[in-house]
């Protein structure tokens, strides 16, 4: 591949100069190593997790993570926010939560000389990174809340609009376990998220050392690396990171192919989906590759980077239908066999 020439034309009004470019891919290349060295003194095993979220926050969208309780996925949440001094918060949804306790509320004020105005007081949302700690335990009416957040970056409350501040980077957690009493995701908020991030047990030996960790008084806070201002940027580089029109064809290929009744759907998809994944799909398989590629150094997307990313991006926009729960198929084992599919190779 044959090096472009620089641009000599003046960078237009906002946008980031290609020196400006160049150095934040150095810096996150000279600091790839810290980052994992320094999540994992918190963070024992889940390597695959921790590349997946990192590749969400980077390419800004938003994470959906299923895992059973106590694994450590506030932990996990909270030092990503960390490693780039971002503002964290979280909250637990439950069946009682109403809207305005996610985007705040407002408040009648009286002064001294008995004026009386009203106050916004913003709410847990209004932060860099929100943990939606179990989503499906609440009301829809709740959760379309969260809905406007991740899709507009901005909030209503009490007629007016209020705009989030840049990044807002929203990670919700699910129980595949206790469904009693939960209130399961619509798909147009599922769709919302960029990945669908599976967190199961650890090894033996990376449990010992997660409980030997636990247990004593040695604590390792995660250092921040990165200023909080400079992950807008790193959206942008990534947006800039070249990708061959035969690797965005395979992405939209590989979506195409998960939808029932489609011309080139393979027989199995048409046997067992109920539901297949829309346009968000394809778009976010070349977006996570180009994070991918930025992540592990490379200038270009390649089709290997769109297939390690098709079980989070798919996973959430399958839905298998009743013959195959009843033959204990699961929507990981479409997408697998989905591309092993010999017609949609590039």
């Amino acid at each position: 591949m044959t090096q472009a020439e620089p641009s000599t034309e003046p960078a237009a009004a906002g946008a980031m100069s290609r020196e400006r470019e160049r150095q934040l891919i150095d810096q996150l290349g000279s600091l790839r190593q810290q980052i994992d060295a320094e999540l994992s003194q918190v963070i024992i095993g889940q390597k695959d997790v921790v590349r997946q979220l990192l590749i969400s926050l980077l390419a800004g969208g938003h994470c959906l993570i299923t895992g059973a309780p106590g694994l450590a996925k506030t932990l996990l949440v909270k030092s990503i926010a960390q490693l780039f001094d971002l503002k964290f918060n979280r909250i637990q949804f439950t069946p009682d939560l109403m809207p305005a306790d996610i985007t705040g509320t407002e408040v009648l004020e009286e002064d001294h000389a008995g004026h009386r105005t009203m106050r916004f007081i913003k709410g847990p949302i209004f932060a860099n990174v929100l943990l939606a700690d179990e989503i499906n335990r609440t009301p829809p009416k709740t959760q379309s809340a969260l809905l406007e957040a991740m899709q507009e970056h901005q909030v209503t409350a009490a007629g007016r609009r209020y705009v989030l501040e840049e990044p807002f980077f929203v990670l919700a957690t699910q129980n595949p376990i206790e469904m009693e009493g939960t209130y399961p995701l619509p798909e147009a908020q599922l769709d919302r998220f960029m990945f669908n991030v599976l967190i199961d047990y650890l090894p033996e030996d990376d449990e010992v050392a997660v409980v030997t960790q636990t247990t004593s008084k040695s604590r390792h806070t995660v250092k921040p690396l990165f200023e909080g201002d400079v992950v807008r940027e790193f959206h942008e580089v990534v947006q800039r990171v070249p990708v061959a029109e035969e690797v965005v064809r395979y992405a939209v290929r590989i979506a195409s192919a998960s939808r029932p009744g489609q011309k080139d759907s393979p027989a199995f998809i048409n046997e067992y989906v109920s539901w297949g994944a829309g346009l968000r799909a394809g778009q976010n398989l070349v977006l996570g590759g180009k994070a991918l590629a930025l992540i592990e150094g490379r200038p270009y997307v390649s089709s290997k980077d769109i297939e390690s990313l098709a079980a989070p991006v798919l996973r959430h926009r399958i839905l298998p239908n009743y013959r195959a729960e009843a033959q204990g198929i699961t929507v990981d084992n479409l997408i697998a066999q989905l591309l092993e599919h010999k017609g949609l190779k590039p």
